[in-house]
């Protein structure tokens, strides 16, 4: 918001007009119209406690979990009961503490609303809470009030209105009788008497607040693990459903059986995914908290990876939201300092609003500012349209005006032709985006000069440009949106870098679908946007398949950045916009938003790397099992190798969370095909490699069945392990980017004690140094040989796609 020191410095009480009421409503038709329109407050909607919990224990992976716990607890397995017990409640708890999210935003909504209001009731005036405001109430407003219900303004010479928070227009609104007085607005300047015409959430900013409440984005990160966990949950039914059969059918024993079922269950779904995906993006997180960016809803850095369209609010946000005066244009034969000296004697020296603040600070150290002693001061009313100070300098008396160029030109009475010079340079200025103001001064009693123009701007961050050039570089369009006109609008974009296409939302959004989206799509940016619009905006970028990123810093913000599927509150945004936002900018500028998106696309390819192994791994155990129980009516491992696998498994791919990974150049998003079908390559060439093993072992060498199992246990450790090497680079694995120190020194770590393990016959029946490193051996030489068939199948699928995805119109 623009900050202004006149809500500290109270004006002179101007007279009401004729027309004020004498009585107000009385208590006891203010109580029959509360209980009416009920208070004035934004309603909340609210699930039961009783609902959000089941929401938590509902959906496949969990009932998945919930039914191998059943079967744990039927078995008197406890101790495994015990574990998936305990990541369901963690689950539900994380769950519970993302739900509040929507609840948090509305509370701080409601923070903004007034919490008292001056009302006339029963004929005098009183101070009472601004709940309970009902419409037909008399309100007085006076400087720093925040506008505590929509009024319709009925008394009073003038008001001046911050807002910006509300409507994102960056200047003071200028009210006068028989306007709208928003509520949420804050009065700077004036005072004056209004009726309630509206309360709660029938308000402008209540109106606001439903959006907020009803935006429920659904994350791709959401839908992508429920996708990899549906595909793993219907493979490890389907297989071990399968070896249940055979076994009943070759009647052997069954509670051995459902046993091995149990763990083998376990062991194959995806327990842990939600929470290793999510540990992962909480260390990128710190990163990014680090970089002065607090990420408030952890999924959101995966929506930050693949955002192709980044809209961001102008004011506050590409601009500094100070206004600032450019080059004055002094008229001839006056200088700027004179031109200046004027406009600043002109100003509100106790109490100055945002144009007097920036008159003032260009103004600074113009000499013989300090020789005049001021004298009366009339302000700005939408009647005059200007303002006026009288001084005196040495002994004589000078009088200086600043306001609308034309009626200082009335005032100075130019002729003809001087006055079209002026008017047509007062066109130039609006059409480049510059709000002007004319300034004159007389001496004495004589006349008044007309001294020159001074055009005022809210001028850009200085690192604006520089940021939408590199967004633009990695692939984002970059779309404007103002409660500005779009002549402000384009002036400022043609500053930035962006495009000139800017008009305004309504008239863009006015028609059928397709073209609205043809639209919206074309433009560089949208000028005199509501709240409404910028809701609008987002969902029709999404519904044409774009990942939308919006920033912004108001109330007027909240409901995009809610929508978004990355909203980001820039430093300094109301607490309404940090609340609906998934990432909060604590420095001021804007580059740390293409740090976060190079942050989110490393965690993207962190979090495909360990989708790719996890479903890689899963085929591979579970497809390996049912072909050698099928074919030889043997266990290849036990239920203990099992469990050993899963927990040496999990060590290292904790670890990806801190990995090396190159940055996309381009956003990215999940592509759960492209992910599965490089997964089942490798799963099904590690079937193939194992099944060889294990019948060269068996058939071939005729090893004991139990030497065999422990064989096959290190086999599958260590060959998954160097999986992992394949699945985190898209190249070569011993090219660039090479493993973090951390991944690499644990899986090598994890597959010494696998070894040791297998070696010396902890829980194990030994093999002995010879068969163990001819296993390591065996999975060395098949190491390059995946490699280059998960080269080989992405370069395939990349191909293919790009052939059906030529005329696509965003990146996937």
């Amino acid at each position: 918001m623009i900050e202004a020191n006149a809500a500290t410095s109270r004006q002179p009480r101007q007279a009401q007009s004729s027309g004020e009421p004498v009585a107000g409503l009385s208590s006891t038709e203010a109580a029959a119209r509360l209980a009416r329109f009920g208070p004035n407050a934004l309603v909340e909607t609210h699930k039961s406690l009783l609902g959000r919990i089941i929401g938590y224990f509902w959906g496949p992976i969990p009932w998945l979990i919930e039914a191998a716990a059943a079967l744990s607890l039927a078995l008197a397995d406890w101790a495994d009961f015990a574990v998936i017990f305990a990541m369901l409640v963690i689950n539900a708890a994380v769950g519970f503490f993302e739900e509040n999210k929507a609840d948090n935003a509305i509370a701080l909504l409601k923070q903004k609303l007034a919490p008292t209001a001056r009302v006339l009731r029963d004929n005098r005036w009183q101070e009472v809470e601004a709940r309970i405001l009902v419409p037909g109430d008399i309100v007085r407003l006076e400087i720093g009030n925040i506008v505590p219900a929509d009024l319709k303004l009925t008394g009073g010479a003038y008001l001046s209105a911050d807002e910006a928070a509300l409507t994102g227009e960056s200047l003071p609104v200028d009210k006068k009788p028989g306007d709208t007085a928003y509520s949420g607005s804050i009065v700077k300047l004036g005072e004056m008497v209004g009726e309630v015409t509206a309360t709660g959430m029938q308000t402008y900013f209540g109106r606001t607040a439903a959006l907020v409440q009803a935006a429920a984005p659904k994350s791709h990160f959401q839908q992508a693990v429920m996708r990899i966990g549906n595909f793993l949950i219907i493979s490890a039914l389907a297989l071990v459903a399968l070896i249940l059969a055979v076994s009943v059918l070759r009647q052997n024993p069954f509670w051995e059986a459902v046993q091995f079922a149990l763990i083998l269950t376990v062991a194959a779904i995806p327990v842990a995914l939600p929470t290793v995906l999510s540990v992962t993006m909480a260390v990128g997180a710190e990163r990014l908290a680090r970089m002065k960016a607090i990420v408030s809803r952890l999924v959101s850095i995966e929506e930050m990876a693949g955002v192709d369209v980044l809209c961001s609010d102008k004011t506050g946000t590409l601009t500094m939201n100070q206004l600032t005066v450019e080059t004055p244009r002094p008229a001839d034969g006056v200088s700027r300092d004179e031109l200046m000296l004027a406009a600043a004697l002109a100003c509100n020296l106790a109490g100055p609003d945002a144009i007097d603040q920036a008159v003032l600070s260009a103004a600074g150290g113009i000499a013989g500012l300090n020789d005049f002693v001021a004298g009366r001061f009339t302000p700005f009313d939408p009647v005059s349209k200007r303002t006026e100070t009288a001084a005196a300098k040495d002994g004589v008396e000078w009088r200086f005006s600043k306001g609308a160029p034309q009626v200082i030109l009335d005032l100075a009475g130019l002729g003809a032709t001087e006055r079209e010079g002026v008017e047509a340079e007062v066109v130039t200025l609006a059409n480049q985006g510059f709000r002007a103001l004319g300034a004159a001064r007389a001496n004495g009693t004589g006349g008044w000069q007309f001294l020159g123009l001074i055009p005022i701007f809210d001028p850009p961050r200085p690192d604006a440009a520089a940021t939408i050039a590199r967004a633009e570089a990695m692939g984002l369009s970059v779309k404007m949106i103002t409660g500005d006109h779009e002549a402000i609008a384009r002036q400022i974009a043609g500053q930035l870098g962006l495009g000139q296409n800017i008009y305004p939302a309504g008239q863009l959004l006015d028609g059928p679908v397709a073209e609205v989206t043809e639209r919206v799509r074309a433009a560089d940016g949208f000028a005199r946007v509501l709240p409404e619009h910028k809701f609008k905006i987002v969902e029709v970028l999404q519904d044409s398949g774009s990942i939308v990123a919006m920033t912004g810093d108001g109330v007027n913000d909240a409901p995009a950045l809610k929508e978004a599927d990355a909203g980001i509150a820039v430093s300094g945004a109301t607490d309404a916009a940090r609340a609906a936002a998934d990432l909060v900018l604590t420095d001021a500028g804007l580059s740390i938003i293409t740090e976060a998106i190079s942050e989110a696309r490393r965690i993207f390819e962190r979090m495909t790397s360990y989708a790719t192994f996890r479903i890689a791994e899963t085929i591979r155990v579970l497809l390996f099992m049912t072909v050698t129980i099928l074919t030889y009516n043997f266990y290849p491992v036990t239920a203990i190798m099992i469990v050993l696998l899963a927990v040496l498994n999990d060590f290292p791919i904790m670890m990806i969370a801190y990995d090396h990974v190159a940055v996309a150049p381009k956003p990215v998003r999940w592509d759960m095909r492209r992910v599965i079908t490089v997964a089942t390559s490798l799963g099904v060439m590690g079937v193939i490699e194992t099944f060889l093993l294990f019948w060269y072992v068996d058939s071939v060498a005729h090893l004991p069945r139990d030497v065999i199992q422990t064989l096959i246990f290190l086999k599958l450790l260590v060959s998954g392990h160097m999986t992992l090497y394949v699945t985190r680079n898209q190249s070569w694995f011993w090219r660039d980017p090479l493993p973090a120190l951390r991944l690499f020194a644990t899986t090598e770590a994890t597959q010494v004690i696998g070894t040791l393990i297998a070696v010396y016959g902890v829980m194990v029946t030994p093999i002995g140094w010879p068969l163990a490193l001819m296993v390591w051996a065996y999975c060395l030489v098949w190491l390059p040989i995946e490699g280059a068939l998960a080269m080989a199948v992405r370069r395939a699928y990349a191909t293919r796609q790009g052939e059906a995805g030529a005329t696509s119109p965003v990146h996937a």
